[in-house]
């Protein structure tokens, strides 16, 4: 049984909270979920999708476990230090940025997802836009 799910239109993808190597991040994530939401194309990162968190009122993050380039999978919470705040959900070669420049994000969780199915939400985004998606605790 894994930590955490995303809902993408009915499909369930399971994911691994990453407590030790971002603690903070994971205790704000459990703080504020179930989230029900809408799963988009990035626009200026490279092949992932990203939930639009903003409205949230999150906690003051440091950065922990952060990065730039993340791998397929790796969900990276960003607070909004310089940008929107957001959930990334890379799925293909991703440089995290936006148009105030790169940006690093905590990876907070790990989808527990093959790369073919990753490449075909990001595809599908592309495709057909927005997805709804709630992201929630496993049960």
């Amino acid at each position: 049984m894994r930590d955490l799910e995303l809902v993408v239109d009915g499909e369930v993808l399971t994911a691994t909270l990453l407590p030790e190597e971002a603690p903070e991040s994971v205790a704000a994530v459990r703080e504020f979920l179930p989230l029900s939401s809408e799963l988009m194309h990035v626009r200026w990162s490279g092949h992932a999708t990203w939930v639009n968190i903003d409205e949230l009122d999150l906690p003051e993050l440091p950065r922990e476990n952060h990065t730039v380039y993340p791998s397929y999978g790796d969900l990276l919470l960003y607070p909004g230090y310089r940008n929107e705040q957001e959930m990334l959900v890379p799925c293909g070669p991703t440089c995290f940025k936006s148009p105030a420049g790169e940006l690093a994000g905590n990876h907070f969780a790990t989808l527990d997802t093959d790369r073919d199915r990753l490449a075909e939400l990001e595809e599908r985004t592309l495709r057909d836009g927005v997805l709804d998606v709630t992201v929630r605790l496993s049960e």
